[in-house]
């Protein structure tokens, strides 16, 4: 993958925080991208790509969308996480979740596919 084509973030942005390995897909990049252009400001990566052996997804039945390169977790509140929320919403991320209360906060941001079943808003 040619990380010259996201000039707003890095490859070390989206490594495993468990294993080091990146595996993201340079479509949900590119549409990334396109929301920080949009944006104008920079955004922060709390979350990127995380390996299926990553501790949040092994918890889980099966390995999320961040594990297929598709997915990514933006820290962000308030007015920020509203302009977000609203490019995400105009460039077709197919799944945002709003984490808004409390510490941590941040938005999710995927582009999945079948088979993943689920609303494509939803709030933690």
């Amino acid at each position: 993958m040619n990380w010259n084509d996201y000039p707003n973030f890095s490859k070390a942005e989206f490594d495993c925080k468990h294993t080091g390995r990146n595996e993201m897909r340079p479509e949900f990049l590119k549409r990334l991208q396109e929301l920080r252009t949009r944006y104008g400001r920079p955004i922060i990566i709390s979350s990127g790509y995380r390996d299926p052996s990553h501790p949040v997804e092994a918890r889980k039945a099966s390995p999320g969308t961040h594990s297929l390169g598709l997915a990514c977790d933006v820290r962000c509140e308030g007015q920020q996480a509203y302009e977000i929320l609203k490019l995400a919403l105009e460039l077709g991320f197919t799944g945002i979740g709003i984490k808004q209360k409390g510490a941590g906060r941040f938005i999710h941001l995927d582009m999945a596919a079948h088979p993943f079943v689920r609303p494509n808003l939803w709030s933690y």
